[in-house]
């Protein structure tokens, strides 16, 4: 015969059961009161952290819009768009902001043309077709090159890519002859061009486009990879034609990210763009942007409080309202082509 236990024999199972769930309660409640002090320590450094980026936006904006606005009191928005010429420093003074717009869109599209379908073919091989081993070793290696800095780029856009472009130009001039007809075509390359800067930051983007393509690609579910293969379509068809466009909202934000980096980068298109502003479309010539016009005039020659001192903020309005809008349209087209899986 079983004996039972006194001590369990004098608690109704009823009545045990609603005890040992008051102590779990009470456990739970004494190590709540005991985490409430650092859980709200923890909530206001996060909300701090949240709030610096707002109010530093913000502040930008603010001496953005204060430093530019006794420039527009001299200076109308008709003549700051509808000037072809910009020579701020001369007499007469030219505010015509369209030829510094014109050369940084030169550049970004430039760049762009370079950098977007390389970093996607790139992205699709490392998540795709490279083995573990092949993309843990490529992938750092890649990224290495977004640790360059950019006055590195800057140089060897000048010292390398320019001399390399003029050589070969020069090589194919004969060759352009024969095919135009036109015995008398010597295209030529200026030292300071907007090729070699485009390249040049193509290169230095190429990392960013790549990596944030391949992470985007390798979240797309297994299960559309295996249906697509279930159906008879080879590796290249499953890659482009069911997991690009998986991927798209990613690969269109990295896109418009890299576009938006392009833009606003200041050390390449300083040391290798020149410092020519004008409406071309031609990058084999000198032009100028509106980051490398800053940092002509941010030097320390132009007098602080004159016209040309304030055209270096009503330019960094402008290229802000550029990134402002840039970075907007990226949102809505994120928005667009999401996907969600379960």
């Amino acid at each position: 015969m079983a004996m039972e236990n006194p001590a369990t024999s004098q608690i109704p199972v009823a009545g045990g059961a609603a005890t040992l769930g008051s102590v779990a309660k009470n456990s739970e409640s004494l190590s709540a009161t005991r985490k409430k002090p650092l859980e709200i320590a923890l909530f206001w450094i996060f909300a701090l952290c949240a709030a610096v980026t707002v109010f530093t936006t913000f502040g930008i904006i603010a001496v953005l819009v204060t430093e530019s606005a006794p420039f527009f009191r001299e200076v109308s928005l008709a003549r700051f768009f509808g000037e072809k010429e910009w020579a701020p420093l001369f007499n007469p003074p030219h505010y015509g902001v369209l030829s510094l717009i014109c050369g940084t869109f030169l550049v970004a599209a430039g760049a762009a043309l370079f950098s977007l379908p390389m970093g996607l073919l790139a992205a699709i091989y490392l998540s795709e077709y490279a083995s573990p081993r092949a993309r843990n070793i490529m992938k750092p290696v890649l990224e290495l090159l977004a640790g360059v800095p950019t006055v590195v780029y800057g140089y060897f856009a000048l010292l390398f890519i320019t001399p390399l472009l003029q050589n070969g130009l020069e090589s194919m001039t004969p060759t352009l002859q024969r095919v135009t007809g036109n015995p008398n075509l010597f295209p030529t390359i200026e030292v300071f061009n907007a090729l070699s800067a485009s390249i040049a930051i193509a290169i230095m983007t190429l990392p960013l486009v790549a990596s944030l393509c391949e992470d985007s690609l390798r979240v797309v579910p297994r299960a559309l990879r295996e249906g697509a293969y279930a159906l008879g379509a080879t590796k290249m068809e499953v890659s482009l034609k069911v997991v690009v466009p998986a991927a798209l909202s990613g690969i269109m934000a990295s896109f418009i990210l890299a576009v938006s980096r392009a833009v606003g980068e200041t050390m390449i298109v300083a040391l290798a763009a020149g410092a020519s502003p004008k409406i071309t479309l031609n990058p084999l010539e000198s032009i100028q942007t509106m980051t490398g016009y800053i940092v002509q005039v941010s030097m320390g020659d132009v007098p602080h409080g004159s016209i040309g001192y304030q055209t270096i903020f009503a330019v960094g309005l402008v290229l802000f309202c550029i990134t402002v809008l840039m970075n907007l349209a990226s949102i809505s087209l994120v928005k667009k082509y999401r996907h969600k899986y379960d």
